[in-house]
C-alpha cells in the first residue's frame, strides 16, 4: 500500500518563506507524476504544482515564478519551496500521485500539512 507522508510547513509572515516535503513509501521508485493541492474551508482543493517523473514542472497562475516544485526520485521524496508568501495561500497542502493527472491519489487518511500566512 502506498503512503504518502507530508512534512514542514507551519506558519510565516507575508513575504516569508516556507517548505513542504512529500515522501512516497511503499513503492520502489515512484515512475507517477506528483502534485500538490491545496485546500482551504468551503472550497474544492485547487492543484498547486505538478512535477513529471523527469522533473518537467506546471504551476498554477497564482504561484508561478513564487513557487518552486523539485524532486528526488531516489527518495521518492517531492518538495515545494514556496517564497514570497501572500496571506493568500493559506490552506492546507496535501501532496498527491497522478494515476494519471485525472485520477490523482491522495490517501484517505491523509491530514496534509498546515500552511499560514499573516
Amino acid at each position: 500500500e502506498v503512503q504518502l507522508v507530508e512534512s514542514g510547513g507551519g506558519s510565516a509572515q507575508a513575504g516569508g518563506s516556507l517548505s513542504l516535503s512529500c515522501t512516497a513509501s511503499g513503492l520502489t521508485l515512484d515512475a507517477k507524476d506528483r502534485g500538490w493541492y491545496r485546500q482551504t474551508p468551503g472550497n474544492e482543493c485547487e492543484l498547486v504544482p505538478i512535477i513529471t517523473r523527469h522533473g518537467t514542472t506546471d504551476y498554477a497562475d497564482s504561484v508561478k515564478g513564487r513557487f518552486t516544485v523539485s524532486r528526488d526520485n531516489a527518495k521518492n521524496t517531492v518538495y515545494l519551496h514556496m517564497n514570497s508568501l501572500k496571506p493568500e495561500v493559506t490552506a492546507v497542502y496535501l501532496c498527491a500521485r497522478m494515476l494519471p493527472r485525472t485520477k490523482p491519489f491522495i490517501p484517505p487518511e491523509a491530514q496534509g500539512t498546515q500552511v499560514t500566512v499573516s
